[in-house]
């Protein structure tokens, strides 16, 4: 972007982070602007990669994915071509929720969501387990979600 945030785009952000369907009108008002300066800032936001996409956020437990499990993998190595190989590949598996490069005793963290138990211990035998340069794995049961955010504070 080519210029800072200031704070009626801050304010802008705020809302459609808690509301991205609200009309310009809604937001304009929200944000004390009329409807054409406000629709020009998010038009700007969005051109500019601030306001990457508008979606639904779905509750898993509403759609039976019960089950959160957080995976550390360990790869045979951290060669460039390893680590692009391994995440092309873990872009093929849906129950794959969200995959990280780590830096530290491990390679890569994955948040997986599955139906249950059962369902993950197959997604790991016949996918996880296979994915290219896989040494080792350390899944981790999730008992329960204290907090998770989609909020950026800006």
């Amino acid at each position: 972007m080519s210029r800072e945030l200031d704070q009626t785009d801050k304010r802008i952000l705020r809302e459609l982070q808690v509301s991205g369907r609200l009309s310009i009108v809604d937001l304009a008002e929200r944000v004390n602007l009329t409807k054409t300066p406000c629709s020009e800032r998010v038009r700007r936001l969005e051109k500019a990669g601030v306001i990457s996409e508008y979606r639904a956020v779905v509750s898993p437990l509403a759609v039976g994915l019960n089950h959160l499990t957080v995976v550390h993998i360990d790869l045979t190595q951290t060669s460039q071509n390893s680590l692009e190989d391994f995440s092309r590949a873990v872009m093929d598996i849906p129950e794959v929720e969200g995959c990280y490069l780590i830096a530290g005793s491990f390679d890569f963290m994955l948040k997986v969501r599955t139906r249950d138990i059962t369902h993950y211990r197959e997604l790991l035998g016949d996918e996880i387990s296979k994915l290219p340069g896989v040494k080792q794995t350390h899944s981790f049961a999730v008992m329960e979600t204290v907090k998770e955010s989609h909020f950026i504070d800006v």
